[in-house]
């Protein structure tokens, strides 16, 4: 029967697991139901209710009730009348007494309790036995949104596969989609939520503007991004017709920009300036990074200016993607102009700065210069960290130096500076390049008993350089112990495994690495198609290396130069100049310029086929193209001269090498000695 509340008071909840109103008491009427005693689990008491009002504009006229849902939630969060709920379709009294009384309640009261219950994970599981009771009453109409609430919340609480179990109980409607493909760039697996968007096509909806910015968004969070990727998802908005507002833009900006894709990145750069759009600057700051990573310094300088001309003062962050460019170019003075400015300007150096400094110091040789900033370093107390030496460091591998790690390292600690994960992973880096893999695994030895824990990168570098020893089983062992020590693989080390096994051609375990890959949630990124038709071209599989291609154009992504140069030089390598011709008009339809090492691979493969002049017209699509010949082409093309006996034209092309400024190695002096012996021989003759 219907029983009035205890007298309320404004005391607040002692839990907070729903934040829904509460007030004291009025005149008006409740529904309130006696309850069941409270179970051992989380149960709501009747002296405290939780009321939730109507709102001004309720389709019900009900402005003036309350509705107290406690009794609801007491009864739901008792474990045996749940159970009993779901098993069978009689209802007990009080549950029908229950039902009763919430039967005029308002479709978007219930949507408010759901919410509540949602924004902690500890009720989340009591709204979803509410939205299942309400189904079971038929209280609500509305199903869709409220699944798609509990879908929401279950992907904020990195609930994936839970969500996914919940979307089955119900036909999926744009709502759902909507919350799903949300839970899945919310948790970063981006393969379910492009299948996702895949499968609501088909099913006849159009992705909205909501989809392509949670996922773009997602992208920019990570540090995974592909290009191909961004570029599909900004064709698909296209042609569906979305208008992209700043905010998307900014992430579209910022994803090429992470990417590597300057190009990209410059191109909507200017789409959102033309609509008088400023992205935020931390995006442009990405911008100039991604161009001064790609020698783009000039362009990078003029849009740091252009920051400037417009009224915003450069953070060090927009001065330390500057500096990075002209360190990687090896601009030395403009490196130190661009300190000298930030300083001027009011802008502090931070440790980046000066690990950037001391970067190019160590890189020019200049050891003195290197350690007079970090001595400047100090001055400014700013204590040089372990990136600043694992910079160091990584001059001297760059530079073939690799025995000094064990000095830098030395010199590190009596500065009283403690290595990190970084600078672990460097060293190991160091050592792999150059195929010392008992001082790597003795270094990563070392950092575990520091209580160091390795991550992806320390796994990643040490499968890779056991890989390039052709040290394949323990590659493989390495694997497999880094998942057993909790560590997920990445799509890093997925296509180093992938390669690994084409390069053994254990075509089975390539296929299940694949499998396994896309289970986990990882899109397979240009470097993984890029690795499987390389392999499969090297083993002579390439009716599997063109299926790779086209498997990659029918998801709307479009190859890239370098699966094509890896295809290119897989045929040449075996003489197939015809298949290499093909595969170069392919790329040459789709807009691609072949690299120079798959030219070079073209002419050595006509030269094979005794095909000289088709070697020759290489070597002018090469000058007409802006592609420069270097010593390689030069000798292949001397070498398919000597195939066909036309030794007195070897020395033309010595020639033109010489002119051209490159510089003959011991190959090339020895073919031509060769061709001038045989010409020799023959005017004697």
């Amino acid at each position: 029967m219907l029983v009035l509340p205890p007298q309320l008071t404004t005391t607040s909840l002692p839990f907070n697991s729903t934040r829904v109103k509460y007030f004291p008491i009025h005149r008006h009427r409740h529904h309130v139901i006696s309850q069941p005693p409270p179970s051992a689990t989380s149960s709501f008491s009747s002296a405290r209710p939780i009321i939730i009002d109507d709102g001004p504009n309720d389709i019900l006229s009900l402005q003036s009730r309350r509705y107290d849902f406690t009794p609801l939630l007491n009864f739901l969060s008792t474990d045996s009348t749940t159970t009993a709920a779901a098993t069978t379709n009689s209802l007990s009294p009080t549950e029908f007494q229950l039902a009763e009384s919430y039967r005029a309640v308002p479709a978007p009261l219930w949507h408010a309790l759901l919410k509540s219950l949602c924004s902690s994970s500890s009720s989340i599981n009591l709204a979803y036995a509410v939205v299942s009771w309400l189904q079971k009453h038929n209280l609500c109409f509305s199903y869709e949104l409220l699944y798609s609430i509990l879908i929401h919340a279950l992907g904020r609480n990195e609930k994936l596969y839970e969500a996914f179990l919940l979307s089955q109980r119900q036909v999926l409607t744009p709502l759902t989609y909507n919350a799903l493909i949300g839970a899945c760039a919310r948790n970063g697996d981006l393969e379910k939520a492009l299948n996702l968007m895949s499968r609501m096509r088909r099913d006849g909806f159009q992705p909205d503007f909501i989809n392509y910015s949670s996922i773009i968004k997602s992208l920019t969070r990570s540090n995974r991004i592909d290009s191909p990727i961004l570029q599909k998802l900004y064709a698909e908005i296209e042609s569906d017709k979305i208008e992209a507002d700043g905010h998307l833009l900014n992430d579209i900006i910022l994803g090429f920009s992470k990417a590597g894709d300057a190009t990209r990145a410059m191109h909507f750069l200017a789409v959102a300036q033309g609509k008088g759009l400023s992205p935020k600057s931390g995006t442009l700051a990405a911008v100039i990074l991604a161009l001064g990573n790609s020698g783009r310094t000039i362009e990078a300088e003029a849009l740091f200016e252009e920051i400037k001309e417009n009224g915003l003062e450069p953070r060090t962050r927009a001065y330390n993607a500057l500096l990075k460019g002209y360190v990687k170019t090896g601009s030395l003075k403009d490196a130190e102009f661009v300190v000298s400015e930030m300083e001027k300007s009011g802008v502090l150096p931070d440790e980046h700065t000066y690990s950037l400094l001391v970067d190019a110091y160590a890189h020019a040789g200049r050891w003195e210069s290197a350690r007079i900033v970090l001595k400047e370093m100090e001055a400014s107390n700013l204590q040089p960290n372990s990136f600043i030496y694992s910079r160091i460091l990584a001059s001297y591998r760059d530079k073939g130096e690799w025995q000094k790690s064990f000095q830098v390292l030395k010199e590190m600690k009596m500065s009283g500076v403690q290595p990190d994960r970084h600078f672990y992973n460097v060293m190991i880096d160091t050592f792999g390049k150059y195929n010392c893999l008992d001082h790597a695994m003795a270094t990563f030895e070392r950092m575990l008993s520091e209580g160091i824990r390795p991550d992806t990168v320390t796994w990643n570098t040490l499968i890779d350089c056991h890989c390039k020893s052709g040290r394949h089983s323990r590659a493989e062992e390495l694997f497999e112990e880094m998942q057993q020590s909790g560590y997920s693989p990445c799509v890093m080390t997925y296509n180093i495994m992938i390669n690994s096994m084409g390069a053994q051609e254990r075509w089975e375990r390539v296929n299940d690495l694949l499998s396994k890959m896309q289970s986990q949630g990882l899109l397979p990124n240009a470097v993984t198609y890029t690795t499987l038709v390389d392999i499969y071209g090297k083993s002579g599989r390439f009716n599997d290396a063109i299926e790779c291609l086209e498997v990659l154009k029918s998801m709307g992504f479009k190859p890239t130069s370098t699966m094509y140069n890896a295809l290119i030089n897989a045929y040449a390598q075996r003489g197939l100049s015809d298949q290499a011709v093909n595969a170069f008009r392919m790329m040459a339809a789709e807009g691609l310029t072949p690299s120079l090492l798959a030219l070079n691979s073209l002419i050595n493969a006509f030269g094979e086929d005794r095909r000289d002049a088709e070697a020759f017209a290489v070597l002018q699509y090469m000058k007409e193209n802006g592609v420069k010949p270097d010593v390689v082409t030069y000798t292949t093309l001397m070498k398919a001269l000597i195939r066909v006996d036309k030794f007195h034209k070897v020395p033309a092309v010595y020639e033109e090498m010489v002119m051209s400024g490159c510089t003959p190695d011991r190959k090339a002096r020895a073919m031509l000695r060769s061709a001038l012996r045989y010409v020799k021989q023959t005017l004697r003759s």
